[in-house]
């Protein structure tokens, strides 16, 4: 067989900006590329067998490409699928479920390997691909690079919550695009990004007052007379003020250590974290801030905090206490906003660890993975469902969703963050004698099926998929095990909900035959609607 999959423009890129700007980590970096081009790879195969992509026949599966083995096979005797395109070519790899994590390290199309995935896409030419070909070659770069320097560094275990945020190496678990970062240098990585551990300073921009849409108490210390002292992050001064006309008022001014979501940023000082705009893509979406999302900040911190009081305070909301946008050419501008929220350290008392889902190592679930999960998903599900009844249907992943460990370090509580993705459904509210708030149309919807698709999608499809197959490497019966411990603390959760039509809906679809969760390769392909785009998986609590 030819192997085809030296398609690494980027990685040479990197290669030639690395040599200059930080050459002791070019070996590491070098030795780092075949595993991150497998990992992509990985990301890349379970879309193509799971997604609704142009290009690519519909599988008899249901979703999952069927066995066939009479195909050109993967080596080591790994039960196979292929994925049929609809020009007659087939695709060959290795069989997953679409929790799976871990890396391919080759897929077969017609006889022919191909290791990089960005080579791979190109080689399957489905329509609106160019763009994302492109992604997945960044992806691996810059995955290749993370990787890199967290094994350059010495690893003391993590002590602080920033510590931990910033102990996330490979992004999101089942995104293509897991560590896309177009149009972001190596140096600026290394400068900016959580996994290499820097100090980010950001700088302060003044802006009229006037011309701002402010939300919440904006804090006096960022308020020099009638203007307001948006914090900046460097990257958006260098590339995207200037284009805007516009010149810090203080640069260098708060020191802070960037947290997993990159551009939300934990002060040294401790103070409020600073959510600033960081107008690139990474992973799939730019990172700016819009005035919509400025505006329904504090109004969705205090919708949340209130149903969270309803269920005795859980989970606890890390608010939002103010946002402002200011205004360029008389229109405010995602280019030049910010939000203050909470930061972790008032929301659980000193001592105890607190770390996002996304930063779970299999380490810490100990001998007994079993109880660990049982730990987490009873408050997990409890809250959520609990939530969902009253109105709120939360998108809980790895990022949004963070545990409090005991003094055993079993999940205790949990506490929920990022409320812009929330939806609300206004008949749920007022059913419990709640006022919708005047936010965005974006964010309301009655459909229990969009409900669903959000939180379970995320908590299932997600949180609880990459857990159990984290904790469990391929021992299917093992993961068989941990599911049906999801479903008893499901169950349960459901059983202390008071009965009624809505929790009925709920409860049949969260065991139903299917869930639903966003494709995220589909949803990046040029011409995809705007917004999310979903697909329907087998449902692993079914």
């Amino acid at each position: 067989m030819e192997i085809v999959g030296n398609m690494g423009q980027m990685e040479e890129h990197f290669a030639a900006e690395l040599a200059a700007v930080r050459p002791g980590l070019s070996a590491a970096y070098r030795a780092a590329l075949p595993g991150a081009r497998a990992a992509v790879l990985g990301r890349l195969w379970r879309s193509l067998l799971y997604e609704p992509l142009p290009g690519v026949a519909p599988s008899p599966a249901g979703g999952q490409g069927a066995a066939d083995p009479a195909s050109a096979s993967p080596p080591g005797g790994w039960g196979q699928a292929v994925v049929v395109l609809a020009d007659g070519r087939r695709l060959v790899g290795r069989a997953r479920l679409p929790y799976d994590l871990g890396g391919e390290q080759a897929l077969w199309l017609d006889g022919r390997t191909w290791t990089h995935p960005a080579g791979l896409l190109a080689a399957l030419g489905l329509p609106g691909s160019d763009r994302l070909v492109h992604d997945l070659d960044n992806s691996v770069a810059s995955l290749a690079l993370s990787r890199a320097s967290a094994a350059a560094r010495p690893h003391p275990a993590p002590t602080t919550p920033e510590d931990h945020e910033q102990s996330v190496v490979d992004g999101h678990p089942y995104h293509p695009c897991c560590r896309n970062r177009p149009g972001v240098s190596v140096a600026e990585q290394l400068a900016y990004m959580p996994e290499h551990r820097p100090v980010v300073a950001l700088d302060l921009v003044a802006v009229p007052a006037a011309e701002c849409l402010v939300s919440g108490p904006w804090p006096a210390s960022l308020v020099d007379g009638d203007r307001l002292l948006l914090p900046v992050h460097p990257w958006q001064t260098r590339h995207v003020l200037t284009e805007l006309g516009l010149r810090p008022y203080a640069t260098g001014a708060i020191p802070a250590r960037p947290l997993m979501a990159v551009r939300t940023l934990a002060p040294l000082d401790g103070g409020p974290h600073l959510k600033t705009a960081f107008s690139t893509r990474m992973t799939s979406d730019v990172r700016d801030i819009s005035p919509g999302s400025v505006r329904d900040c504090v109004m969705l911190s205090d919708l949340l905090t209130d149903l969270s009081a309803r269920l005795g305070g859980r989970p606890r909301v890390a608010r939002y206490l103010a946002g402002a946008a200011a205004a360029v050419k008389g229109e405010f501008s995602a280019d030049l906003s910010a939000m203050l929220r909470e930061p972790t350290s008032a929301l659980a008392p000193g001592g105890v660890t607190v770390l996002p889902v996304a930063a779970v190592t299999r380490e810490m679930a100990g001998e007994d993975s079993a109880e660990w999960l049982a730990a987490f998903a009873r408050p997990a599900l409890a809250d959520a469902l609990g939530l969902l009844t009253l109105g709120a249907a939360l998108e809980a992943h790895g990022q949004n969703l963070l545990i409090v460990l005991d003094a055993r370090g079993r999940p205790s509580r949990l506490i929920y963050r990022d409320l812009a993705d929330v939806r609300l459904s206004p008949d749920r509210l007022a059913r419990n004698g709640i006022e919708v708030p005047p936010v965005s149309a974006r964010l309301l919807t009655d459909d229990p099926r969009v409900l669903h698709a959000k939180l379970y999608g995320s908590l299932v499809g997600t949180t609880f998929g990459s857990l159990i197959s984290l904790f469990c490497e391929g021992d299917r019966a093992a993961e068989s095990r941990l599911w049906e411990v999801v479903a008893a603390a499901a169950r349960e959760a459901f059983d202390a909900l008071p009965d009624g039509p809505d929790v009925r809906t709920d409860r049949d679809a969260l065991f139903g035959p299917s869930i639903t969760v966003k494709a995220h390769l589909a949803t990046q392909l040029e011409g995809a609607l705007p917004g999310d785009t979903w697909t329907r998986l087998p449902n692993p609590l079914h």
